[in-house]
This record gives structure tokens, sequence and C-alpha cells, in this order.
């Protein structure tokens, strides 16, 4: 028997039983066929123990896989996949605009369901929000973008949220102090052993936010997406569903205060998700394996990937892909409480579950009452390019045209800023570069320029011996195998 814990720490045995609401046999668009997703699932069967945690796994699961169709409410004729309404539109697809993909599986299948993808799944980020469609790859219109693995995830939400909850709380200590003192408090901003500058707080309560770095002046660490945009996997779904498939989360559409439209998208089907659907695909990926290091069977090879990992720590790569992180609690819930309007936060429906104990195996790591993440970043968005007409300028990871949507770097132009690539999958998620232009660890390592520049420039100064022991132990880190 599995333990759900709700909201106010009182564990509710689940049963085997789960009640699921059957989808209507008709299909709102006239033909002869039925929904792709065999079922909807109400939160209130989740909270109420009706539904076992491994029930609303296969759902989540259910719904990462389905190819949607019309009937599901597949598109998204009346509205971009920004949420703005526009004249209806009889395009079902768009490769640039989307939607464009009928599953989730479609772009995350390498190695395995969950993963990334290559080159052919790439999406196009921010065309989502023209209208008409566009119908051009131009990077004055789209940010071409390669899409990255979810295995590990519940753990990374959870790691942000708590440096979240450690930055909003210097800032509140410092505006108390500036407050009691009458006088300015600067004080520095660093969680678990990751500095985001400083924050400056007058007297007043007025706030100099000019030293923060590597998060948005709003303090809350975003870590999902390459550019570091999204809070949560809840808003991260609800967000994919819309844009990739058009289909609808009644959170952020029929139940979100500026909208209020069961069928705001005008293609015939009222409430496409329901809040139930979109908390199993959250669980479903929150619970998805950890990955971890598989040596290779070859001797030679086996004692590089050993000799590899002290490599890494010598020339400084460690200081920004951090091998460990802490994290204080075991438990993954949703919903995230720093989620944005559009997407839930209502507590009194959280759910939540062990990391260590429960999902797919291999799980996280117990250490203490915590867990031991060893996802080699340290979650802060960092430039990687060198400054405009430098010789011998790496400008790689700055050749997007469009901005991004972060405060943090004000007016200009394009996307610089990349938050710490993950790299405990490496192994298993080539190719590499927000782009997935790049076929090798090596490439990668090379391209990096910015604040990436001193290790990558200790790289090339390596003995050829120590830069495979390197690129050996980087492809050590891996999705396991999936076990029992």
């Amino acid at each position: 028997m599995r333990q759900f814990t709700l909201s106010l720490m009182i564990a509710v045995i689940v049963s085997g039983v789960g009640v699921l609401l059957a989808q209507d046999d008709l299909c709102p668009a006239g033909l002869p066929e039925r929904p792709a997703l065999s079922r909807h699932i109400e939160q209130e069967d989740i909270l109420n123990g009706r539904l076992s945690f491994e029930e609303v796994l296969d759902h989540g699961e259910e719904l990462f896989t389905v190819l949607f169709n019309v009937c599901d409410g597949q598109g998204r004729p009346a509205t971009t996949g920004g949420t703005v309404a526009r004249e209806p539109d009889e395009m079902a697809f768009s490769r640039v605009s989307a939607p464009d993909s009928n599953s989730c599986f479609s772009c995350h299948n390498q190695p395995r369901l969950g993963g990334s993808a290559e080159f052919v799944g790439n999406v196009f980020l921010l065309a989502q929000h023209e209208d008409p469609i566009l119908e051009t790859t131009s990077m004055m219109t789209s940010n071409h973008r390669n899409p990255l693995g979810m295995f590990g995830a519940g753990p990374i939400e959870m790691l942000a949220r708590e440096m979240t909850s450690d930055l909003l709380a210097l800032r509140e200590a410092a505006i108390a102090s500036a407050k009691e003192n009458g006088s300015a408090v600067t004080v520095a901003l660093v969680t678990k052993n990751v500095s985001f500058g400083e924050l400056t707080v007058a007297a007043d309560g007025s706030q100099d936010s000019s030293g923060i770095e590597g998060v948005d002046h709003d303090l809350i660490i975003k870590p999902f997406h390459q550019a570091g945009t999204k809070i949560s996997l809840r808003q991260f779904s609800a967000n994919a569903m819309n844009q990739h498939h058009g289909i609808q989360a009644e959170e952020r559409f029929d139940l979100n205060p500026d909208i209020m439209d069961p069928d705001f998208d005008r293609d015939g089907v009222p409430r496409e998700l329901t809040i139930g659907d979109i908390t199993a695909i959250t669980l479903f990926q929150a619970a998805l394996a950890t990955p971890g290091r598989l040596l290779p069977d070859d001797p030679e090879r086996r004692a590089d990937a050993v000799r590899g990992e002290q490599v890494f720590e010598d020339i400084g790569c460690a200081s920004c892909h951090m091998p460990e992180l802490y994290l204080e609690s075991r438990m993954f819930s949703d919903p995230n409480p720093f989620n944005p309007s559009n997407t839930m936060t209502d507590m009194s429906k959280m759910v939540s579950f062990d990391m260590t104990t429960d999902g797919q195996q291999p799980r996280l790591e117990p250490e203490g009452e915590g867990a031991i993440v060893r996802a080699f970043t340290d979650l802060k968005r960092h430039s990687l390019c060198d400054p405009a007409g430098e010789p011998g300028a790496i400008r790689f990871f700055c050749n997007e045209a469009l901005r991004d949507s972060r405060p943090d770097i004000g007016e200009r132009p394009g996307s610089e800023f990349f938050i710490t690539r993950k790299l405990w999958d490496v192994g298993s998620s080539a190719p590499y570069g927000h782009r997935g232009d790049l076929t090798t660890i090596s490439e990668a390592i090379l391209m990096h320029g910015g604040e990436g520049r001193a290790p990558r420039d200790a790289f090339t100064e390596l003995p050829f011996a120590d830069q495979r022991a390197l690129v050996e132990f980087l492809l050590s880190l891996q999705i396991l195998p999936q076990e029992d």
C-alpha cells in the first residue's frame, strides 16, 4: 500500500480501486471517432484516496504518451500558444508556431520515455505568441531550442523551491533590519553555497536589485526551460499542453479569472484537461528515475572515467556544475506555492510523495533527514558569451535574437543567459547545446565563453589523455537502465 500526504500532513491510505471519469463516446467534431485519452481524473479522487499512487502515475504516463486527436480537443483554432485570443485558423499543426505534435513523448523519448530529443524534435520558442501563425524559422521570429530530458525533475523542482524560500527569507530579513535600524542594509544572497549576488534595502523599504545575479529580481528560481523561465513541472506541463498540442488545462483557462471560458480556443471541446489530469502528469514526471553513473566495462575507459572526475574538479567545471546539492526534504509536493497566477496554487489540494521510496527506480539518494541531488548544476543563470568584438570571442550561446522574458537582462535584445545545464544525464542526452546542434561533449565545452571561458581554456590546455578522461567521466553520467 502506498500513501499520499495531504497539505495538512494527514496521511491517507489509498485504496486499490480508482474512480475515473469516462470520456464521452461522442466526438465534438462530429466524426465517428472517440477521444484518444481513455479517461479524465478529478483532484478530489486523488485527495480522498480513491486513486492509488500507481493509478495516478499510470494516468500521468497515459497523458504523456497519448496521441491526442481532435476529439480530445487537439488544436487551438482561436488562440495563440501564448493564450491570446485570435481569429480562428483551421491549421491544425504548424511546425514553427505550433501546435507541433500530438504527444509529449514525441519530443521526450531519448533514450526512453521522459528523456530528451534529437535535433529533429526541436521547438521554436516564442513563435507560439505570434498571430498569424509563423512559417519561418528565422532567428528574428523564434528561438530554436532542443528539448531537455525530464529525468530527475522532481528533485530539481524541490531544490529550486528550497533555494527560493532561502532567498526570499534573506530579503525579508533585510527589509526588517533596514526598517528597525533606519539605515540601508546589504545582504548577500547565498543559498546552498550558491551566490546570487546581493540586494540592498533602504530604510524606507525600497530595494536596489542591481547586484542580483543569475535569478530574476523576484528571487524565484525557475529551474525549467534552458533559460530558466518556468517555476514548476505543473506550470511547464500546462503551458506545453496548450502550446504544443492545443490542449487546454482548466486551471489555466476555465478557472482563470482573467478568462473563465471552458472553450476559449473554440474547438468545440470544453474542459480538456482537469486539475486532476495536470496533477497526474506532474507527479508522473516528478517520479521519473533519478539519473546516476554507469562506468564502462572496458578497463581502460573505466579508469579514465574515474580519473576524469578529478580533472573536472581541477579545471573549475564544478564551480557552476556543482556535483551535489543537499535537499532538506525528501518530499515532492504539488502545487508549488510560487506558481504564477495562471497555474494552481491552492495548497488545500496539495499532494506529495517521498522521492527516496516512491516512483521509478533508481530513486533519490537519502542523506540524513533529506537527500543528495547529484545533478551537477547550481540552478543559476549564466552568460556564456564573450564580449562582442574581442579577438577570438566565443559567442555560440548568444545567437538568439529574441529576449526570453527575463527582467534581469533589461532591454538588451536576445537571450544569452542559460541556467547551468544539469549534467547527471549528459551521457544519455546527445546532442548538446541549446539548439542541439553540437554532436559531442567536447564541442559543447569548447563553445563556453563568458563566465565559462576559464574552465574551457583550461580544458584546451590539458594533455590529450586528460581531455579524454574528462569526456569519459561525463559520458558515464547517464539515465540508468530502468529497474523494476
